[in-house]
């Protein structure tokens, strides 16, 4: 049969519905492809500007990186968050910045940690991650990332059981340009405090 048949409509019935179907699962496939090559960003490499976001904190005030840098250094640091436990390794990391925290003011620099996890009770799991280590100071913020937004925005989304994202340390200039990046791909290897003051700007 020739290809004018089908085109305009002279083709059997039944070949008419198996082509428009087969065009239908290559159009359903190719859209699955589009949307999900959007939904992962690309890791954010030194010298890019770090993607903007907005997400809140355990207790629902919205936090938006850009806001939250303007006019300050800052270090963005991604944790492993609720993997289903509290990650002993983030506890620590927290503790750590947590306690260099007047050496970030000095530096006039700010510190936004990233809680991911699965969708259900995030916040509440960031409540008692925050438990075991006393109050943030004011330049240290933590909020959550309940469906991976951010995590998948930066690239980061580490997709195997027991997981939630690649636990990493971005330093952002007052320009939200990336100047130093670590990206771990194991539970323990992490930027200390001291090691980010170190790699910031001197300006």
């Amino acid at each position: 049969m020739s290809d004018f048949a089908f085109l305009s409509g002279r083709a059997p019935k039944a070949a008419r519905v198996h082509l428009n179907r087969a065009w239908g699962s290559l159009l359903a496939i190719t859209c699955a492809l589009v949307l999900g090559a959007s939904a992962f960003g690309q890791t954010p490499v030194v010298g890019a500007k770090a993607p903007d976001f907005t997400l809140s904190t355990p207790t629902g005030k919205a936090v938006k990186l850009s806001a939250e840098q303007s006019g300050h250094d800052l270090v963005l640091v991604i944790l492993r968050g609720f993997p289903g436990y509290e990650c002993p390794y983030c506890v620590k990391q927290v503790h750590d910045f947590a306690d260099h925290a007047s050496d970030f003011k000095e530096k006039n620099t700010r510190v936004l940690l990233v809680y991911p996890g699965p969708p259900a009770d995030l916040d509440q799991h960031a409540k008692e991650f925050l438990e075991k280590q006393a109050e943030l100071p004011s330049n240290v913020v933590l909020v959550a990332d309940p469906d991976y937004k951010v995590t998948n925005l930066y690239g980061l989304r580490w997709d195997a059981p027991h997981e939630t994202a690649y636990p990493s340390t971005f330093v952002l200039d007052k320009k939200g340009i990336v100047t130093f990046e670590k990206i771990s791909h194991s539970h323990g290897d992490r930027l200390s405090a001291q090691d980010a003051i170190d790699h910031l700007s001197t300006n």
